[in-house]
């Protein structure tokens, strides 16, 4: 356990892990020999002198202090190491979940991470503040305690020895019975996440379509299996802890009846017999523990195992000698990209000259914003090259190539803040006067001027407190703010009122102004202010050229064009 810890912790954290369980084990054993004074404290009070026991009794005292001292350190220690892992391990997940390629972030991600940087980070993190100290004291303080017994009666110590390896074995089986409802409560937990997620960002949707009581159904229901699941767990472990707590008293059934047998028999004092007793009672109480403990730490296990999947998924590989590209034009050669069985890109080419627009148009799924995404380096190509200013993206550093890139997506996301905070994403160190330029010309300042918090008003989880174009206002503005030379566009004016269009366009033309651009196309009418245009369909690009020259070729396009402007397709 403490080895995959270390492992998932990498070595930064190995000495305080090795000092804090070394500082356990002492205090462990110094328990364990402390019950040992018993003995002399004992014999001299059953004695003829009972005062004889006084200076004993001192001993044991300042044995006590000593121990409790040890107790506090190591618990200490424990909490000061956990919570430092902790904050560690999240920064650690959080920078590793931010380099992984986009695909990895598939359906049931959500609920998986969601359950994994929650409950179950706490839970494999707390091994080292919460459970450690106790598992080492409910195996090393018997252990020690064992020794004492065989030390002052060697047939006591020995019907003492054999409950560990029984211990031992019903633990191990304990641990395999238990495996199947532990990865299956996960699988119910991670699931009935997910469903939580889905519930709540899908309230507009259910409500306009009259089936939330479909929808609370599906939720009860993974709710249900999580019931189940608990329940199959509690009975995996039943036999497992009544086991245990068998063991424990037969084997203190036994020691009491051999102890009876030598006390009759002359063979040892009752002060020894007492002693060794009490030796035997202390015993049980953390062996008993063993069984809840042992459920924690599989637990804390198998959230471990799980994380450590994830920091081994591999992200998208740096280049050994990163090149920095010196130009801003962009081109795909022979691009061939796939998306699980299905081929997005088929040997596509295509170019766009430093600061010209390319609008990309084409049937809903032809692999429009994924061009975007592999500009971006959201994911690596399978055959052919991606390349900004003649660099192919996979030889540029990451953060130098965000730093050439601004995206403004369809979809905004905005953080729960203040709209100021916001618009900072796109460059943190800017200055008020710039924020404020920024703001003023993606039309942003006509939104702040009425929210009762001007730019301290908060947007909510998602922007959700903004309208849709309030929302790409703010996008925009970041964009602008960041003041990176190529510019990527994911339509985003297709599910705007005229008015906030209007504004968004103004916005965009600003943000366009001497760049590089790549723009997909929904709304037709955006297509007209792009240098050349491309046609996707099935994995390749059908047509090329400008505006006017699709236009009078009248093909695929031309058949786009005249359906976008009917009224029907305009409205």
């Amino acid at each position: 356990m403490i080895r995959m810890l270390l492992g998932v912790l990498g070595d930064e954290y190995a000495r305080a892990v090795r000092r804090t369980v070394a500082l356990m084990t002492t205090t462990a054993v110094v328990e364990g020999l402390l019950y040992a004074l018993l003995v002399p404290v004992l014999r001299a009070l059953l004695a003829d002198t009972p005062a004889d026991a006084g200076p004993w009794l001192i001993a044991f005292g300042a044995a006590v202090a000593a121990y409790a001292a040890l107790r506090y350190v190591s618990d200490l220690s424990g909490m000061r190491v956990g919570t430092t892992m902790l904050r560690g391990m999240y920064h650690r997940l959080g920078e590793h979940l931010a380099r992984l390629p986009i695909g990895w972030y598939s359906a049931g991600r959500g609920g998986e991470v969601s359950v994994m940087a929650g409950r179950g980070l706490l839970q494999a993190m707390g091994v080292a503040a919460h459970l450690l100290s106790p598992f080492i004291s409910a195996l090393v303080t018997p252990l020690t305690i064992v020794a004492v017994m065989l030390a002052f009666d060697w047939r006591l110590g020995l019907a003492a020895l054999i409950a560990a390896p029984v211990v031992a074995v019903i633990q191990a089986w304990t641990a395999r019975s238990t495996a199947a409802a532990d990865a299956e409560r996960h699988e119910r937990d991670k699931e009935a996440t997910g469903r939580v997620i889905e519930f709540l960002q899908a309230q507009p949707v259910l409500r306009a379509g009259g089936r939330t009581g479909e929808r609370f159904t599906l939720l009860d229901d993974s709710l249900r299996e999580v019931q189940r699941a608990s329940r199959r767990t509690v009975l995996a472990t039943l036999p497992g802890a009544v086991g245990l707590t068998l063991t424990v008293q037969a084997i203190f059934t036994v020691l009491l009846a051999l102890g009876a047998y030598l006390v009759l028999g002359g063979n040892i004092g009752a002060a020894e017999i007492l002693t060794i007793l009490v030796l035997a009672a202390r015993c049980a109480d953390p062996l008993l523990s063993l069984s809840d403990m042992s459920g924690k730490l599989r637990g804390a296990r198998s959230e471990l195992d799980r994380l450590d999947t994830v920091l081994r998924t591999e992200p998208l590989p740096e280049a050994a000698e990163p090149i920095q590209p010196v130009s801003h034009d962009l081109e795909f050669e022979s691009v061939t990209f796939k998306h699980g069985d299905r081929t997005v890109f088929d040997n596509v080419s295509l170019s766009v000259p430093e600061g010209q627009r390319l609008a990309v148009v084409g049937p809903s799924g032809a692999g429009k914003s994924t061009l975007l995404q592999l500009l971006a380096r959201f994911y690596d190509v399978d055959a052919g090259a991606v390349r900004v200013g003649g660099v192919d993206v996979r030889a540029i550093d990451t953060e130098v190539l965000m730093a050439q890139i601004a995206i403004v997506f369809q979809d905004v996301y905005l953080f729960v803040g203040t709209i100021e905070e916001n618009v900072r994403l796109g460059r943190p160190d800017a200055d008020d006067a710039e924020v404020r330029a920024a703001a003023t010309a993606a039309r942003l300042d006509e939104v702040i001027e009425r929210l009762p918090g001007g730019w301290e008003a908060d947007v909510g989880e998602g922007g959700a407190m903004l309208s849709g174009g309030e929302r790409q206002r703010v996008s925009i503005a970041r964009a602008l703010l960041k003041n990176a030379p190529v510019i990527l566009l994911d339509e985003v004016t297709s599910a705007l009122d005229p008015v906030n269009e209007a504004a968004v366009h103004e916005g965009i033309e600003r943000l366009m102004a001497g760049r590089t651009v790549v723009m997909v196309a929904h709304r037709m009418r955006t297509v007209q202010r792009a240098d050349r245009v491309v046609f996707l369909d099935g994995g390749r690009i059908v047509e090329e050229g400008s505006h006017d020259e699709l236009l009078r070729r009248g093909g695929r396009y031309a058949e786009f064009w005249d359906i976008s402007m009917t009224p029907a397709a305009s409205e």
